[in-house]
């Protein structure tokens, strides 16, 4: 039978995973995972299952490390994000932190946009570190995407958006994440996006502010490429700020439903 082990194929008589990894493996800290799962309990093995050994405290080699990232993927899920391009504009609470979830997930190109640096008061929801105050966040944040995962290509723009540029700037993009803060910015491109780009999903967000309430964080469908994440209420303002927790509750929904878009029919 032929299984897919550490990203190359081989042929097995092996009839379970035990069998299988107990013939590449001896060290009992050594993590086993078949098709996504880690387990040492015993699986019948299928044609075309994969396997990885990834063994604790040791860095593999470049060309191995790349599939080990993904070892936890279901199977045929990193095939189809590798090939993906996702577009993120405004790169705060809610960008940065879905650019990160996008490239943790193995989106193989990201294109970051956004103006601003980085100041004091966004260190409470945003993903930069104080050593990132007074860096463009487009720069701050292909940075760290490169420590994360060096094999995603992220093209960075830094520039404000608006309707003279929304057709250079996202061209190519399979899926769009608005993430901007102002309520003007978020209604020019939901205004514009279609007008130039029919046939693309876009994935905006509206209602985070606060803390609590963490289930009205929902999303919603508009068009059949329109969407809006959050609870549609909660915006911020006096009293009521931008907390950590639930901007990041709302940039996990476009994240993930840009996975499951970029998924269908898996």
């Amino acid at each position: 039978m032929r299984v897919k082990f550490n990203n190359a194929y081989e042929q097995t008589n092996a009839k379970t995973n035990v069998e299988f990894l107990s013939t590449k493996s001896t060290s009992q800290s050594d993590v086993w995972i078949i098709n996504g799962f880690a387990t040492r309990e015993v699986v019948e093995l299928k044609e075309d299952d994969e396997l990885f050994c990834i063994k604790r405290g040791v860095l593999p080699l470049r060309e191995a490390l790349e599939a080990m990232m993904s070892a936890r993927h279901t199977p045929k899920v990193h095939e189809r994000l590798k090939d993906a391009c996702v577009a993120v504009c405004g790169l705060g609470g809610l960008g940065s932190h879905i650019a990160i979830m996008l490239a943790r997930s193995g989106v193989g190109k990201l294109k970051l946009i956004d103006f601003d640096v980085i100041e004091p008061s966004n260190l409470n929801r945003q993903a930069y570190r104080v050593e990132d105050l007074g860096k463009l966040k487009t720069e701050a944040l292909q940075e760290q995407i490169a420590s994360i995962n060096p094999f995603i290509a992220v093209e960075i723009f830094s520039v404000k958006i608006d309707e003279s540029n929304i057709q250079d700037l996202l061209a190519g993009a399979d899926i769009v994440c608005e993430a901007f803060d102002s309520a003007l910015a978020k209604a020019m491109l939901a205004q514009n996006f279609h007008k130039h780009f029919p046939k693309t999903t876009l994935i905006s967000a509206s209602g985070l502010a606060g803390y609590g309430n963490s289930n009205t964080v929902q999303t919603h469908k508009i068009t059949h490429n329109f969407y809006v994440c959050g609870d549609l209420v909660s915006g911020a303002k006096p009293g009521n700020g931008l907390m950590a927790p639930r901007v990041n509750i709302c940039a996990g929904h476009q994240a993930n439903l840009v996975l499951e878009l970029l998924c269908e029919g898996l």
